[in-house]
């Protein structure tokens, strides 16, 4: 009997050290350095998953210019994304979720991202260009671009607004 304690509180602590594995941080974060709100300076993006559990996190995406000002700011709800992949992927399990939570992490800021130029001198504007005064902006600018999922189905493209000195989306798609 005075053996059990010792026993249980062993078997406790090796359980709990088992199941706190900590995510290494370069797998919660990634930045990457690209011309943006200029055509020559290189911006800062940077994306960071925050919170302990995938039913609390959230991917926190951030630009900030060359001259350090913060430029864009975008929080995106894990719980939301992950219910879009829900029926596509096999994601019951936490390890699951939050494997597929920091691939994402990797993903998104991938060189496929970066759209150099954002629009052509050749493309058309199609129904899914919200602005078409910023569209033609864009194409007369030649500023790059940049683009990022919100879900398996919404995809969002941004890019900066030399008239309106701000991020402003171009694109946005299922």
């Amino acid at each position: 009997m005075k053996y059990i304690l010792p026993l249980f509180l062993l078997v406790s602590i090796i359980f709990t050290a088992c199941n706190s594995e900590k995510i290494p941080k370069d797998k919660l974060e990634k930045t990457k350095l690209s011309a943006f709100s200029d055509s020559i300076a290189l911006d800062t993006f940077k994306v960071a998953l925050l919170g302990e559990s995938s039913d609390d996190m959230k991917f926190v995406f951030t630009i900030k210019s060359h001259n350090g000002k913060e430029i864009y700011k975008e929080e995106i709800n894990t719980q939301v994304l992950l219910k879009s992949y829900l029926a596509s992927e096999d994601l019951k399990k936490e390890s699951e979720k939050m494997k597929f939570l920091t691939n994402e992490v990797s993903y998104f800021l991938d060189d496929e991202q970066f759209l150099e130029p954002a629009v052509t001198e050749t493309e058309e504007p199609s129904k899914n260009n919200p602005d078409l005064a910023f569209y033609n902006e864009l194409k007369e600018s030649q500023l790059n671009g940049f683009g990022y999922r919100l879900g398996k189905d919404t995809k969002m493209y941004i890019a900066y607004s030399i008239t309106e000195q701000k991020v402003k989306v171009y694109y946005k798609c299922c």
